[in-house]
């Protein structure tokens, strides 16, 4: 088992072969198990192991739990606000940081994310993008360290 996580780590760190999608990455990472609990209560699942291409701004555990607990846990058992929120997390396409443009960027929820640079640090809304370019087969995480909330 060590040897496997192991493995895992450095095929993240490293960008190895794609060999997995959005959400098995996302799983094998071992650190956005709140995102993944919550991209299943939604039942987002099946959408984000689909062909894609999609890019994820996935926020992590430490993220979530930035969240009150009882208003994540509102959250979380409604599916249609949970669905808003998770789907405004998401851009359409496979957009790694090397093409990632300041401005307005329409996630599949609908509405804009605001992706902003400064001083090296890269924004999305308010969250600081923390890691980039974690490929997948359907697409490409950034991670951010906070959760974004649609306007």
């Amino acid at each position: 088992m060590k040897k496997v996580l192991i493995a895992t780590a450095f095929s993240l760190a490293f960008g190895a072969a794609n060999a997995a999608d959005i959400v098995d990455t996302a799983k094998s990472a071992g650190t956005f198990n709140t995102l993944v609990a919550a991209v299943q209560a939604a039942g987002l699942v099946d959408t984000l192991k689909g062909p894609g291409p999609f890019t994820v701004f996935a926020p992590t555990d430490e993220a979530f739990a930035k969240i009150p607990k009882a208003k994540l846990d509102a959250l979380l058992k409604d599916k249609a606000a949970l669905t808003k929120v998770l789907t405004y997390h998401v851009v359409p396409g496979k957009v790694m940081a090397a093409d990632v443009k300041p401005g307005a960027v329409k996630s599949v929820q609908g509405s804009n994310l605001t992706v902003t640079a400064a001083g090296g640090k890269v924004m999305v809304d308010k969250a600081h993008v923390v890691k980039t370019d974690i490929a997948a087969d359907n697409g490409v995480i950034h991670v951010i360290d906070t959760v974004v909330m649609p306007k």
